[in-house]
């Protein structure tokens, strides 16, 4: 779409208002609007201008001016406003030099997959997640000096099978009982089916729908494979609109990887794949159907693995679903079948088409723009320097024998660690300026003062349990 496609499309749907919207740098879209009176064809080459210094992890207070210059491409209706509203994704520059903003997560993406096609290998890579989630219908939380607390409720809970709900009709998944029970079990069909529906009005590919494995309302919703770029901003969407179907049916969406003790957390399993000239890359006649390109960006995902952590799941909460010694992917290994490795090779087609690697460590807490970024440079990284992944890891993990176990090199076990490994292990991320230096200090930094160390200073609620009488 170009700016007078956009344009044209505004005036049919007699919009009103323009909805400029903006990831800031922990992963969380900012917006604001102005009449549709003030866009016109020059608006995508001037931007607009607004205060840099309260987005977070951005501008210091004396250098605070910045501009947004929309994306013609971008245009959607917004799908929830009651006033016609055309959206619009935009870009950051420097209103001074009018170059790209370097925290910026949108231009980080779109600088790696310049880079990608710089370096030969391939001119399309394609990204495919499979963002998890949890409907609840009460939630509170409360975090202060004297006090803290949360609590979920839920219809689906199976905590509340003896809740007095005049009356209570029963049919609740137990935990971990939640992988595919069929109404009234499972109590939010419509709501994810409208979910579905309102995705597709929006232009984005669905494939499926379906309750997930957890108690309480666990489901995932999968899109079809795009272009990063797409693909990083179609998730966007995706959390937008899950949310507000959600609020505008009396219930709640979460993201976050653990919201439940002792039941699934939510995981992103990220499915990648690489073409060149309209080929797929990642076909052959190795391992499971790959090809060797493959297998070194497999062993890229996996050298590189604790760093993209900080991205990939990079919430001090992403550690409570990373546990070892469960189902969680946290075994530094690939394998064709086994879900406890990092990386699997999906075995559905055997179409060539169909052959990609999924990276099953990530959660959906993650900035996809910097998510897939990082992981894509991995795999650039392990294709160009021919990383070898090693045997693949295709026996039960659980009946291995501890000394056996103990030599598989396995995920982060918190934030902090990630964001170590990321300190010494980011010369990948810098190559062809996609990630650069200040960006990856501000990311660190920025981490380790908003959320590890708040975290750490806070006594649990559980300590009080443990230790009260100490």
């Amino acid at each position: 779409m170009t700016p007078s496609d956009a344009l044209k499309l505004a005036k049919e749907k007699d919009v009103r208002v323009v909805d400029i919207r903006f990831m800031d740098f922990p992963g969380v879209w900012q917006h604001f609007s102005v009449p549709s009176s003030e866009l016109n064809e020059s608006s995508f080459e001037d931007g607009f201008g607004f205060d840099g210094s309260s987005i977070r992890g951005w501008q210091p207070i004396h250098a605070s001016d910045m501009l947004v210059i929309p994306d013609a491409t971008t245009a959607k209706i917004d799908p929830f406003y009651k006033i016609p509203t055309l959206v619009l994704i935009g870009n950051i520059v420097d209103p001074i030099t009018r170059e790209p903003y370097s925290r910026d997560p949108r231009h980080i993406a779109q600088k790696v997959e310049s880079y990608l096609k710089g370096t030969g290998i391939g001119d399309t890579a394609y990204i495919g997640p499979e963002a998890e989630f949890f409907i609840f219908d009460d939630i509170r939380f409360e975090s202060n000096r004297q006090k803290a607390f949360y609590q979920i409720d839920s219809i689906e809970g199976t905590w509340n099978t003896g809740r007095d709900e005049g009356p209570n009709l029963g049919y609740k998944p137990r935990h971990k009982e939640g992988y595919f029970p069929v109404p009234p079990m499972d109590k939010f069909q419509d709501l994810r089916s409208e979910m579905l529906v309102t995705l597709e009005e929006l232009g984005i590919d669905i494939e499926a729908q379906h309750h997930e494995v957890a108690t309480a309302g666990q489901a995932e919703i999968d899109m079809r494979f795009k272009p990063l770029l797409q693909m990083a901003d179609q998730l966007m969407w995706f959390k937008y609109v899950l949310k507000n179907v959600a609020y505008r049916n009396g219930h709640t969406v979460t993201f976050m990887p653990k919201p439940l003790f002792e039941d699934n957390g939510t995981g992103m399993h990220t499915h990648i794949s690489i073409w060149k000239n309209d080929q797929p890359l990642f076909a052959g006649d190795k391992y499971a159907g790959v090809s060797q390109e493959a297998l070194y960006a497999i062993g890229g995902i996996l050298k590189h693995c604790r760093a993209l952590c900080a991205f990939s799941n990079p919430t001090t909460n992403s550690y409570k679903r990373l546990v070892p010694g469960f189902e969680a992917p946290v075994n530094l290994a690939y394998s064709s079948r086994n879900r406890s490795a990092a990386v699997r090779i999906p075995m559905y087609s055997t179409s060539p088409k169909a052959k990609r690697i999924e990276f099953r460590t990530p959660d959906p807490s993650c900035n996809g723009y910097l998510a897939f970024s990082a992981m894509l440079m991995a795999v650039i990284d392990g294709i160009e320097n021919k990383i070898d992944p090693g045997d693949p890891l295709d026996k039960d993990i659980y009946g291995l024998p501890p000394e056996e176990l103990a030599q598989i090199p396995s995920a982060p076990g918190s934030l902090d660690e990630a964001l170590k490994a990321l300190e010494d292990d980011c010369d990948f991320l810098l190559k062809g300026d996609v990630f650069t230096q200040d960006a990856l200090d501000m990311w660190i930094a920025y981490k380790t003062e908003n959320e590890v160390n708040p975290v750490k200073l806070r006594p649990h609620p559980h300590e009080f349990f443990l230790y009260y009488d100490i």
